[in-house]
């Protein structure tokens, strides 16, 4: 996948709780180099946070964050392809964060999933409409997208969904 771009406004709000949002404050304060780098280092923290509360492992998963360049890079070995766009999408989908550098392995690669980033007035339908064909295919969307989204409903502007192959 390599580089993936993001929309640095929309998504889950990660940087403003415990060690994240200390960081921030503190480099908001008087940013310098060390303070630049805890606050990347505590971002970093979260976002791997945020991925293991999802339920999605690799091994030797390594996620660093460079507030300079709101760039996320995630490296490990992943047992699938799902796995790996899944991991990636929980380090885009985070406010604050415009770039993932995606250097995950595939253990057994399968063909990658399109991405959609969703605008105002679409749901799920219009999407498998788009992308399928056919609207009541939504449930497959929102499947390919599990544990991220709860609900086929909660899908906000900004955010990127994969689309897998049927």
């Amino acid at each position: 996948m390599g580089l993936m771009s993001f929309f640095k406004t929309a998504g889950e709000k990660l940087f403003g709780t415990g060690e994240a949002k200390a960081a921030q404050e503190a480099a908001a304060a008087a940013p310098t180099p060390e303070k630049v780098a805890t606050l990347s280092a505590a971002a970093g923290k979260a976002i791997g946070d945020y991925v293991a509360s999802q339920g999605l492992n690799a091994e030797g998963l390594d996620i660093g964050f460079d507030g300079a360049s709101a760039t996320v890079t995630v490296a490990g070995t992943v047992p699938d392809q799902a796995t790996k766009e899944k991991i990636v999408l929980c380090c885009g989908n985070v406010a604050g964060v415009e770039k993932v550098n995606d250097l995950l392995v595939v253990k057994e690669p399968a063909p990658e999933a399109q991405w959609h980033t969703v605008v105002s007035g679409d749901n799920l339908s219009k999407i498998a409409k788009k992308f399928y064909g056919d609207a009541n295919k939504y449930p497959v969307i929102f499947e390919a997208n599990k544990p991220m989204l709860s609900h086929p409903d909660k899908i906000y502007p900004g955010q990127m969904l994969r689309i897998p192959p049927i």
